[in-house]
């Protein structure tokens, strides 16, 4: 295809689908598109420490349509100020900076909130040690033959491009393998796994009592008696019940750039004022509808019981969650006014996104400590209804009837597993049954199912771990 083909066909796309949706949204296309380029570069460059070049190639061949657009895109990363520019055709400019211990930013032109990063205060780790500082090599032929299977990409495309996986087994890991360049210690991006992270922290708010799962959300926005969002409530924004109209974020393509919810994510640099801004578009309670504007939320209410300043949320996650659970490589990166970017923004190594986990898989205890409220852990899984992809509170899971819950069973997930899930390839999957926990990160399309392989991989988990438990 020329060089005249492809820009008239990117202009077309453009042209056609801001006539569907409105020429707001449309203009704001090339920013969301930067946006995303920008800050998953900057993030994974001084954060992962991945080559930009290779993750480029990978995030974007994962997203159906983003050739339409990347194609045309320029990008500059500046390793001694660290930050990354990308530009589209000069219509769209997204600048993202990073800050040590902070991760990278959006810079939308307005002041980055300062934030001092909090000492970290060496608290004991409750939760027993996973692993020695080696991998972990598979302790078994079923284990490796299953690693071996979820490594290996397939003739054609979609490509797996599988970065990491970690299998543990009763709370010690079995089996480990990453790609070229990652390790047991690279923090990567979880996307959207990052909520399931945000429900810990409001669960864990809930048994200190400084949140309340029914009755109004604290949104000051919403504060009337008499504005109808004030009926919305914490459960329902964990749920993706709450209402509100940010349209969905269930898939990464270049037709989602259209959505609201990703001017909110790559155009607001307040993106909880933004999303606290909008109106219904159906009764609270009434309508399932996932996207990140519930979760930002959330981590604005974080925030706030936490003690209201960006530091104070940051000591309060460290301080109630990671810390307790080991977790030594995370990093919550924020917005531009200092709200921990809640819907997809955390990086954490594979062996920590295992242990976190492995507190859901010990019913929300670590050490003898509980971290999460009782109960917690079943409601987290337990179905919301309505919900097709089969979804809990903060979680994806096989409990209730839904399509997805049942297609996950009918490819061999059992019953009881739930899992946190994010974008192109990672997962979080806890099968309390088997008392396992497997970790899978990488770069690979949401669609068709089986593209990233992890259907393969827990049926094969499984009969490998029952195996050795008959032969031992």
């Amino acid at each position: 295809m020329t060089r005249r083909r492809k820009i008239l066909l990117l202009t077309t796309t453009i042209a056609c689908a801001g006539l569907v949706v409105g020429a707001a949204r449309a203009r704001d296309v090339p920013k969301v598109a930067t946006g995303f380029i920008a800050d998953v570069l900057c993030s994974e460059t001084f954060v992962s420490g991945l080559d930009p070049s290779r993750n480029l190639a990978e995030t974007t061949d994962a997203m159906p349509g983003a050739g339409l657009l990347t194609w045309a895109m320029d990008y500059h990363v500046d390793r001694v100020r660290k930050d990354v520019t990308v530009t589209l055709f000069g219509i769209g400019r997204s600048h993202a900076v990073y800050r040590e211990g902070l991760g990278c930013t959006l810079d939308h032109g307005a002041d980055i909130a300062d934030v001092v990063l909090p000492p970290d205060d060496k608290q004991p780790v409750l939760l027993p040690e996973i692993a020695g500082p080696s991998i972990v090599s598979p302790q078994s032929e079923g284990l490796s033959a299953a690693l071996d299977r979820a490594f290996t990409e397939p003739a054609q495309p979609p490509y797996r491009r599988t970065r990491a996986i970690v299998v543990m087994k009763a709370g010690r890991i079995i089996a480990e393998r990453y790609a070229d360049g990652i390790g047991p210690e690279t923090p990567l991006l979880g996307f959207s796994m990052t909520k399931s992270v945000i429900s810990a922290l409001t669960g864990i708010l809930v048994r200190q009592g400084k949140l309340k799962l029914d009755g109004p959300a604290p949104v000051a926005a919403w504060a009337n008696p008499d504005d109808p969002r004030h009926a919305i409530t914490v459960d329902q924004l964990l749920r993706h019940t709450a209402g509100l109209a940010l349209g969905s974020s269930l898939q990464a393509s270049l037709g989602s750039a259209f959505e609201p919810v990703n001017r909110m994510k790559f155009v607001e640099g307040d993106m909880a004022a933004y999303a606290a801004s909008m109106p219904l578009a159906t009764a609270p309670g009434s309508v399932w509808n996932y996207h990140d504007g519930n979760t930002i939320l959330l981590a604005h209410l974080i925030r706030n019981a936490a003690g209201g300043h960006p530091a104070d949320a940051l000591r309060f996650a460290r301080r109630e969650l990671f810390a307790p659970l080991g977790m030594r490589h995370v990093t919550l990166q924020l917005d531009g006014a200092g709200t921990i970017e809640g819907s997809s923004e955390m990086l954490a190594s594979a062996r920590d996104w295992a242990r976190f986990g492995q507190l859901y898989l010990n019913d929300g205890v670590a050490g003898g400590r509980r971290i999460l409220p009782e109960g917690w852990v079943n409601d987290s899984a337990t179905a919301t209804p309505n919900a097709w992809v089969g979804i809990g509170a903060g979680f994806w899971t096989n409990q209730g009837d839904s399509f997805g819950a049942n297609f996950r069973v009918e490819h061999g997930w059992p019953r009881d597993a739930f899992f946190a899930k994010g974008t192109i390839g990672q997962y979080t999957i806890v099968i309390p049954s088997e008392k396992l926990v497997i970790v899978r990160l990488g770069r690979s399309p949401n669609g068709p199912p089986e593209a990233d392989g992890v259907f393969d991989l827990v049926r094969d988990v499984i009969a490998a771990t029952r195996e050795k438990a008959r032969v031992d």
